[in-house]
């Protein structure tokens, strides 16, 4: 059963949900929604493709996904930088010290977020065409 439109919907929420946790001062939060959101728009495109994605690294998501449809290549460099959200921002151990609340920046998080709706955006379009 394809449920592209499930996984860009959820996209969308965790887009929504970095964007809050931002506000909230929450900047591990957010960076890892981001990263959440970029992976689960591509998702979609693979869902709407029927074909399988699997894992959580978005730089080699998009490599994949590239082989099909022409993908920017500063999207896989901002890609790069979502993917060392994924665990550390999370925990604790990740870091020498101190806890992931600690280690994030509100800059930081603004430039993810808007990383994650680069990629949410070509996600949303290529899903619109395919």
């Amino acid at each position: 059963m394809e449920r592209s439109k499930d996984w860009i919907n959820e996209a969308e929420g965790d887009l929504e949900h970095a964007i809050s946790d931002l506000r909230q001062r929450f900047y591990n939060w957010a960076c890892f929604s981001a990263q959440q959101s970029a992976e689960k728009a591509i998702k979609a495109v693979f869902q709407k493709m029927h074909m399988e994605a699997w894992g959580h690294s978005i730089a080699d998501l998009l490599e994949e996904l590239s082989k099909k449809h022409k993908v920017p290549e500063e999207l896989i460099d901002k890609a790069l930088e979502l993917d060392k959200a994924y665990i550390p921002t999370r925990y604790p151990n990740a870091h020498p010290s101190g806890s992931p609340r600690t280690r994030y920046i509100k800059k930081e998080a603004e430039r993810l977020i808007n990383y994650a709706g680069e990629i949410f955006r070509f996600c949303a379009d290529l899903l619109s065409k395919i």
